[in-house]
Protein backbone atom coordinates (compact mmCIF):
# COMPACT_ATOMS: atom_id res chain seq x y z
CA UNK A 1 0.00 0.00 0.00
CA UNK A 2 2.46 2.50 0.96
CA UNK A 3 4.21 2.04 -2.41
CA UNK A 4 0.91 1.98 -4.46
CA UNK A 5 0.54 5.12 -2.36
CA UNK A 6 3.94 6.54 -3.32
CA UNK A 7 3.69 6.04 -7.23
CA UNK A 8 0.15 7.69 -7.33
CA UNK A 9 1.57 10.55 -5.42
CA UNK A 10 4.41 10.83 -7.89
CA UNK A 11 2.23 10.52 -10.87
CA UNK A 12 -0.13 13.13 -9.31
CA UNK A 13 2.58 15.42 -8.63
CA UNK A 14 3.81 15.08 -12.11
CA UNK A 15 0.33 16.04 -13.88
CA UNK A 16 0.20 19.00 -11.75
CA UNK A 17 4.06 20.47 -12.28
CA UNK A 18 3.12 19.48 -16.40
CA UNK A 19 -0.27 21.85 -15.57
CA UNK A 20 1.59 24.71 -13.64
CA UNK A 21 4.05 25.19 -16.18
CA UNK A 22 1.50 25.15 -19.11
CA UNK A 23 -0.01 27.71 -16.98
CA UNK A 24 2.88 29.66 -16.71
CA UNK A 25 3.12 29.93 -20.35
CA UNK A 26 -0.07 32.08 -21.11
CA UNK A 27 0.39 35.21 -21.39
CA UNK A 28 -1.72 37.48 -19.67
CA UNK A 29 -2.70 40.73 -21.32
CA UNK A 30 -4.31 43.71 -19.38
CA UNK A 31 -6.17 46.29 -21.17
CA UNK A 32 -7.31 49.08 -19.45
CA UNK A 33 -10.21 51.32 -20.24
CA UNK A 34 -11.98 54.55 -18.46
CA UNK A 35 -15.00 56.47 -19.38
CA UNK A 36 -17.61 58.15 -17.41
CA UNK A 37 -18.75 55.37 -15.09
CA UNK A 38 -20.95 57.99 -12.84
CA UNK A 39 -22.43 61.16 -13.24
CA UNK A 40 -24.61 62.52 -15.86
CA UNK A 41 -22.34 60.80 -18.57
CA UNK A 42 -22.85 57.06 -17.10
CA UNK A 43 -24.72 55.73 -19.96
CA UNK A 44 -22.75 56.93 -22.36
CA UNK A 45 -19.56 55.57 -20.38
CA UNK A 46 -20.80 52.55 -19.86
CA UNK A 47 -21.87 51.56 -23.51
CA UNK A 48 -18.25 52.50 -24.12
CA UNK A 49 -17.16 49.96 -21.16
CA UNK A 50 -19.63 46.84 -22.61
CA UNK A 51 -18.08 47.40 -26.07
CA UNK A 52 -14.47 46.85 -25.08
CA UNK A 53 -16.00 44.04 -22.47
CA UNK A 54 -18.08 42.39 -24.95
CA UNK A 55 -14.20 42.28 -27.43
CA UNK A 56 -12.55 40.82 -24.54
CA UNK A 57 -15.06 38.07 -23.64
CA UNK A 58 -14.56 37.06 -27.54
CA UNK A 59 -10.70 36.95 -27.79
CA UNK A 60 -10.67 34.99 -24.74
CA UNK A 61 -13.33 32.62 -26.03
CA UNK A 62 -11.62 32.26 -29.57
CA UNK A 63 -8.06 31.54 -27.91
CA UNK A 64 -5.92 34.21 -29.35
CA UNK A 65 -2.19 33.47 -29.34
CA UNK A 66 0.10 35.87 -29.09
CA UNK A 67 4.06 35.10 -30.10
CA UNK A 68 3.37 31.59 -29.68
CA UNK A 69 1.49 31.91 -26.04
CA UNK A 70 -2.09 31.57 -25.65
CA UNK A 71 -3.06 35.03 -24.35
CA UNK A 72 -5.88 35.35 -21.83
CA UNK A 73 -7.18 39.27 -21.93
CA UNK A 74 -8.33 41.06 -18.99
CA UNK A 75 -10.24 44.08 -18.62
CA UNK A 76 -9.32 46.92 -15.85
CA UNK A 77 -12.29 49.49 -15.65
CA UNK A 78 -12.05 53.00 -14.29
CA UNK A 79 -14.43 55.65 -13.75
CA UNK A 80 -13.20 58.86 -14.55
CA UNK A 81 -16.34 60.81 -14.31
CA UNK A 82 -16.25 63.14 -16.71
CA UNK A 83 -13.33 64.92 -14.76
CA UNK A 84 -9.55 65.89 -15.80
CA UNK A 85 -8.37 65.70 -12.20
CA UNK A 86 -9.63 61.74 -11.68
CA UNK A 87 -8.76 61.00 -15.41
CA UNK A 88 -5.51 61.77 -14.40
CA UNK A 89 -5.55 59.73 -11.08
CA UNK A 90 -6.79 56.88 -12.93
CA UNK A 91 -4.76 57.02 -15.84
CA UNK A 92 -1.39 56.76 -13.47
CA UNK A 93 -3.06 53.58 -11.39
CA UNK A 94 -3.43 52.00 -14.81
CA UNK A 95 0.25 52.32 -15.55
CA UNK A 96 0.80 51.62 -12.27
CA UNK A 97 -0.67 48.05 -12.77
CA UNK A 98 1.31 47.81 -15.46
CA UNK A 99 -1.53 47.35 -18.84
CA UNK A 100 -0.59 46.61 -21.84
CA UNK A 101 -2.56 49.48 -23.94
CA UNK A 102 -5.99 51.70 -22.59
CA UNK A 103 -8.98 52.53 -24.26
CA UNK A 104 -10.43 55.56 -23.38
CA UNK A 105 -10.84 58.18 -22.39
CA UNK A 106 -14.50 58.70 -23.26
CA UNK A 107 -14.13 62.71 -23.13
CA UNK A 108 -12.08 64.79 -24.85
CA UNK A 109 -11.73 66.87 -21.69
CA UNK A 110 -10.21 63.53 -20.08
CA UNK A 111 -8.53 62.17 -22.87
CA UNK A 112 -6.05 65.41 -23.28
CA UNK A 113 -4.85 65.53 -19.90
CA UNK A 114 -4.75 61.56 -19.48
CA UNK A 115 -2.49 60.87 -22.54
CA UNK A 116 0.38 62.79 -21.39
CA UNK A 117 0.55 60.17 -18.67
CA UNK A 118 0.78 57.35 -21.06
CA UNK A 119 3.09 59.12 -23.43
CA UNK A 120 5.64 59.16 -20.59
CA UNK A 121 4.96 55.52 -19.48
CA UNK A 122 4.70 54.70 -23.36
CA UNK A 123 1.69 52.65 -23.28
CA UNK A 124 -0.43 52.54 -25.97
CA UNK A 125 -4.26 54.70 -25.96
CA UNK A 126 -6.88 54.33 -28.59
CA UNK A 127 -9.61 56.50 -27.94
CA UNK A 128 -13.34 55.60 -28.77
CA UNK A 129 -14.95 58.86 -28.81
CA UNK A 130 -12.61 62.31 -27.90
CA UNK A 131 -12.70 64.43 -30.97
CA UNK A 132 -10.66 67.21 -30.08
CA UNK A 133 -8.13 67.79 -32.03
CA UNK A 134 -5.86 69.25 -29.77
CA UNK A 135 -5.36 65.21 -28.21
CA UNK A 136 -3.44 64.46 -31.67
CA UNK A 137 -1.63 67.27 -32.35
CA UNK A 138 0.03 67.00 -29.21
CA UNK A 139 2.80 64.96 -30.82
CA UNK A 140 2.39 61.65 -28.84
CA UNK A 141 3.28 58.47 -30.77
CA UNK A 142 0.55 56.69 -28.57
CA UNK A 143 -2.21 58.97 -28.71
CA UNK A 144 -4.72 57.18 -31.32
CA UNK A 145 -8.32 57.81 -32.16
CA UNK A 146 -11.18 55.19 -34.21
CA UNK A 147 -13.47 58.64 -34.82
CA UNK A 148 -13.34 61.57 -37.07
CA UNK A 149 -12.21 64.83 -34.87
CA UNK A 150 -13.86 68.23 -34.46
CA UNK A 151 -12.67 69.65 -37.63
CA UNK A 152 -14.44 67.03 -39.65
CA UNK A 153 -17.73 66.82 -37.20
CA UNK A 154 -18.19 70.35 -36.59
CA UNK A 155 -17.01 72.07 -39.55
CA UNK A 156 -19.51 69.36 -41.74
CA UNK A 157 -22.40 70.59 -39.27
CA UNK A 158 -21.95 74.03 -39.81
CA UNK A 159 -21.77 73.82 -43.55
CA UNK A 160 -24.98 71.41 -43.41
CA UNK A 161 -27.11 74.41 -41.53
CA UNK A 162 -26.49 76.64 -44.27
CA UNK A 163 -26.35 74.58 -46.84
CA UNK A 164 -29.28 71.87 -46.63
CA UNK A 165 -31.27 73.97 -43.49
CA UNK A 166 -30.75 77.32 -45.40
CA UNK A 167 -30.01 78.73 -42.15
CA UNK A 168 -29.31 82.65 -42.19
CA UNK A 169 -29.08 83.51 -38.53
CA UNK A 170 -27.71 80.67 -36.00
CA UNK A 171 -26.93 80.66 -32.29
CA UNK A 172 -24.72 78.80 -30.70
CA UNK A 173 -24.54 76.92 -27.29
CA UNK A 174 -21.42 75.30 -25.78
CA UNK A 175 -20.55 73.81 -22.45
CA UNK A 176 -17.16 75.03 -21.61
CA UNK A 177 -15.78 71.06 -21.62
CA UNK A 178 -12.58 70.40 -24.21
CA UNK A 179 -15.46 68.78 -26.61
CA UNK A 180 -18.38 71.34 -26.39
CA UNK A 181 -16.07 74.22 -26.89
CA UNK A 182 -14.24 72.44 -29.25
CA UNK A 183 -16.81 71.18 -31.21
CA UNK A 184 -18.94 74.36 -31.00
CA UNK A 185 -15.55 76.11 -32.62
CA UNK A 186 -15.47 74.12 -35.59
CA UNK A 187 -19.00 74.42 -36.21
CA UNK A 188 -18.73 77.97 -35.78
CA UNK A 189 -15.84 78.23 -38.85
CA UNK A 190 -18.34 76.32 -41.17
CA UNK A 191 -21.12 78.32 -40.86
CA UNK A 192 -18.50 81.20 -41.64
CA UNK A 193 -16.64 79.96 -44.59
CA UNK A 194 -20.25 79.44 -45.87
CA UNK A 195 -22.30 82.40 -44.97
CA UNK A 196 -20.17 84.88 -43.33
CA UNK A 197 -19.61 85.94 -39.50
CA UNK A 198 -23.01 87.83 -39.28
CA UNK A 199 -24.65 84.86 -39.65
CA UNK A 200 -23.39 83.51 -36.07
CA UNK A 201 -26.36 86.05 -34.33
CA UNK A 202 -25.12 84.75 -30.62
CA UNK A 203 -23.16 82.71 -28.73
CA UNK A 204 -24.25 81.44 -25.25
CA UNK A 205 -22.30 79.05 -22.33
CA UNK A 206 -22.91 76.66 -19.92
CA UNK A 207 -21.90 73.70 -17.81
CA UNK A 208 -21.63 69.92 -18.44
CA UNK A 209 -23.90 69.64 -15.27
CA UNK A 210 -26.33 72.41 -15.54
CA UNK A 211 -30.24 72.08 -15.63
CA UNK A 212 -31.61 75.44 -16.01
CA UNK A 213 -31.35 76.96 -19.05
CA UNK A 214 -34.11 79.31 -19.33
CA UNK A 215 -31.56 82.81 -19.04
CA UNK A 216 -29.55 81.91 -22.45
CA UNK A 217 -32.33 80.85 -24.14
CA UNK A 218 -34.56 83.74 -23.43
CA UNK A 219 -31.87 85.76 -24.75
CA UNK A 220 -31.28 83.19 -27.77
CA UNK A 221 -35.38 83.55 -28.53
CA UNK A 222 -35.09 87.29 -28.90
CA UNK A 223 -32.50 86.54 -31.88
CA UNK A 224 -35.06 84.29 -33.87
CA UNK A 225 -32.24 81.54 -35.14
CA UNK A 226 -33.06 79.06 -37.36
CA UNK A 227 -30.72 76.93 -36.07
CA UNK A 228 -29.71 76.27 -32.55
CA UNK A 229 -26.34 74.82 -31.99
CA UNK A 230 -25.14 72.83 -28.75
CA UNK A 231 -21.73 71.73 -27.77
CA UNK A 232 -22.09 69.15 -25.35
CA UNK A 233 -23.51 65.82 -23.77
CA UNK A 234 -27.26 64.17 -24.64
CA UNK A 235 -27.50 64.68 -20.83
CA UNK A 236 -28.09 68.73 -20.66
CA UNK A 237 -29.19 68.21 -24.67
CA UNK A 238 -32.50 66.75 -23.67
CA UNK A 239 -33.01 69.05 -20.82
CA UNK A 240 -32.33 72.16 -23.08
CA UNK A 241 -34.97 70.65 -25.84
CA UNK A 242 -37.55 70.69 -23.15
CA UNK A 243 -36.94 73.95 -22.07
CA UNK A 244 -36.75 75.33 -25.81
CA UNK A 245 -40.42 74.00 -26.28
CA UNK A 246 -41.44 75.75 -23.25
CA UNK A 247 -40.37 78.84 -24.57
CA UNK A 248 -41.94 78.01 -27.69
CA UNK A 249 -38.67 78.10 -29.54
CA UNK A 250 -39.01 76.59 -32.88
CA UNK A 251 -35.32 76.63 -34.25
CA UNK A 252 -34.18 73.64 -35.51
CA UNK A 253 -31.63 72.24 -32.79
CA UNK A 254 -27.70 70.48 -33.97
CA UNK A 255 -25.53 69.10 -31.87
CA UNK A 256 -21.92 66.44 -32.17
CA UNK A 257 -21.94 63.10 -31.38
CA UNK A 258 -22.46 64.21 -27.78
CA UNK A 259 -25.83 64.48 -28.11
CA UNK A 260 -26.28 61.65 -31.03
CA UNK A 261 -27.20 58.83 -28.96
CA UNK A 262 -30.37 56.19 -28.38
CA UNK A 263 -31.07 57.62 -25.02
CA UNK A 264 -31.85 61.28 -26.28
CA UNK A 265 -35.34 60.82 -26.99
CA UNK A 266 -36.32 59.59 -23.39
CA UNK A 267 -33.73 62.85 -22.15
CA UNK A 268 -36.05 65.01 -24.06
CA UNK A 269 -39.21 63.36 -24.18
CA UNK A 270 -41.65 64.84 -26.71
CA UNK A 271 -39.79 67.82 -27.00
CA UNK A 272 -37.33 65.63 -29.80
CA UNK A 273 -39.79 66.56 -32.17
CA UNK A 274 -40.20 64.88 -35.72
CA UNK A 275 -36.90 66.00 -37.55
CA UNK A 276 -35.90 68.91 -35.19
CA UNK A 277 -32.84 67.84 -34.43
CA UNK A 278 -29.87 67.31 -36.29
CA UNK A 279 -26.73 65.46 -34.78
CA UNK A 280 -23.96 64.03 -36.05
CA UNK A 281 -22.11 60.74 -35.05
CA UNK A 282 -18.19 60.73 -35.95
CA UNK A 283 -18.25 57.37 -37.78
CA UNK A 284 -20.27 55.11 -39.06
CA UNK A 285 -20.44 52.78 -42.21
CA UNK A 286 -21.26 53.35 -45.51
CA UNK A 287 -24.71 50.73 -46.69
CA UNK A 288 -22.59 48.43 -48.89
CA UNK A 289 -20.75 47.43 -45.60
CA UNK A 290 -23.36 47.94 -43.12
CA UNK A 291 -23.60 43.57 -42.36
CA UNK A 292 -20.57 43.78 -39.18
CA UNK A 293 -22.23 46.71 -37.97
CA UNK A 294 -25.68 45.24 -37.75
CA UNK A 295 -24.22 41.83 -36.53
CA UNK A 296 -22.34 43.46 -34.04
CA UNK A 297 -25.17 45.53 -32.47
CA UNK A 298 -27.51 42.55 -32.64
CA UNK A 299 -25.07 40.47 -30.13
CA UNK A 300 -24.33 43.45 -28.13
CA UNK A 301 -28.54 43.99 -27.70
CA UNK A 302 -28.06 40.03 -26.84
CA UNK A 303 -24.91 40.27 -24.27
CA UNK A 304 -26.35 43.08 -22.75
CA UNK A 305 -29.90 43.09 -22.93
CA UNK A 306 -30.09 46.63 -24.33
CA UNK A 307 -29.10 48.60 -27.42
CA UNK A 308 -25.95 50.32 -28.32
CA UNK A 309 -26.23 53.91 -26.72
CA UNK A 310 -23.10 55.35 -29.53
CA UNK A 311 -19.57 54.44 -28.75
CA UNK A 312 -19.74 50.68 -27.83
CA UNK A 313 -18.86 49.68 -31.93
CA UNK A 314 -15.59 51.76 -31.58
CA UNK A 315 -14.65 50.57 -27.88
CA UNK A 316 -14.88 47.20 -29.37
CA UNK A 317 -13.34 48.02 -32.73
CA UNK A 318 -10.17 50.06 -30.72
CA UNK A 319 -9.72 46.39 -28.40
CA UNK A 320 -9.38 44.04 -31.67
CA UNK A 321 -7.26 46.71 -33.07
CA UNK A 322 -4.89 47.31 -30.49
CA UNK A 323 -4.54 43.34 -30.37
CA UNK A 324 -4.08 43.01 -33.94
CA UNK A 325 -0.93 45.05 -33.89
CA UNK A 326 -0.12 42.31 -30.78
CA UNK A 327 -0.65 39.49 -32.65
CA UNK A 328 1.39 41.10 -35.77
CA UNK A 329 4.33 42.24 -33.17
CA UNK A 330 4.10 38.67 -31.47
CA UNK A 331 4.35 41.00 -27.71
CA UNK A 332 1.93 42.23 -25.96
CA UNK A 333 4.66 44.53 -24.95
CA UNK A 334 3.30 48.26 -25.67
CA UNK A 335 7.18 49.48 -27.31
CA UNK A 336 7.18 45.96 -29.50
CA UNK A 337 3.68 46.65 -30.77
CA UNK A 338 3.50 49.81 -31.03
CA UNK A 339 5.18 50.80 -33.65
CA UNK A 340 2.77 48.08 -35.65
CA UNK A 341 -0.20 49.67 -34.41
CA UNK A 342 0.97 52.86 -36.24
CA UNK A 343 1.01 51.45 -39.38
CA UNK A 344 -2.67 49.05 -38.69
CA UNK A 345 -5.00 48.34 -41.50
CA UNK A 346 -7.71 46.38 -39.50
CA UNK A 347 -11.34 45.76 -40.71
CA UNK A 348 -13.46 46.24 -37.61
CA UNK A 349 -17.22 46.18 -37.34
CA UNK A 350 -17.23 50.41 -38.06
CA UNK A 351 -15.05 50.11 -41.24
CA UNK A 352 -11.51 49.76 -41.72
CA UNK A 353 -8.97 51.07 -39.22
CA UNK A 354 -5.76 52.86 -40.16
CA UNK A 355 -3.97 55.98 -38.77
CA UNK A 356 -2.15 59.11 -40.23
CA UNK A 357 1.09 60.30 -39.07
CA UNK A 358 -0.81 61.70 -35.69
CA UNK A 359 -2.80 58.83 -34.58
CA UNK A 360 -5.76 60.08 -36.51
CA UNK A 361 -8.31 57.62 -38.75
CA UNK A 362 -7.35 57.48 -42.00
CA UNK A 363 -10.44 59.14 -44.27
CA UNK A 364 -12.90 59.16 -41.17
CA UNK A 365 -16.02 59.12 -42.01
CA UNK A 366 -19.41 61.16 -40.72
CA UNK A 367 -22.90 60.01 -39.80
CA UNK A 368 -25.82 62.79 -39.86
CA UNK A 369 -29.08 61.71 -38.48
CA UNK A 370 -32.22 63.33 -37.32
CA UNK A 371 -34.68 62.07 -34.94
CA UNK A 372 -38.28 60.46 -36.14
CA UNK A 373 -41.06 58.56 -34.32
CA UNK A 374 -38.06 58.68 -31.14
CA UNK A 375 -35.50 57.10 -33.19
CA UNK A 376 -32.89 57.82 -35.16
CA UNK A 377 -33.26 58.24 -38.62
CA UNK A 378 -29.98 58.57 -41.25
CA UNK A 379 -29.72 61.52 -43.16
CA UNK A 380 -26.59 61.17 -45.11
CA UNK A 381 -23.29 59.54 -44.68
CA UNK A 382 -20.29 62.04 -45.61
CA UNK A 383 -16.64 62.02 -45.70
Amino acid sequence: MIVKFGLLTAATLSTLTAYHQAQAQDLVVRIGHVSPLSGPSAHMGKDTEEGARMAIEELNIKGISIGGKKAKFELLSEDDASDPKQATTVAQKLVDAKVNGVIGHMNSGTTIPASKIYQTAGIPQISPSATNPKYTLQGFNTAFRVVANDGQLGGTLGRFAVQMNHAKKVAVIDDRSAYGQGVADEFVKGVIGKSGPDAIVTRQYTTDKATDFNAILTIIKSKNPDVIFFGGMDAVGGPMLRQMKQLGIEAKFFGGDGICSSDLPNLASDAIGEGKVVCAEAGGVEEAKKGDLIKFKAAFAKRFGHDVVLNAPYAYDSVMTMVDAMQKAGSSEPAKYLPLLSKIQHKGVTGMIAFDNRGDILDGTLTLYTYKGGKRELLAITK
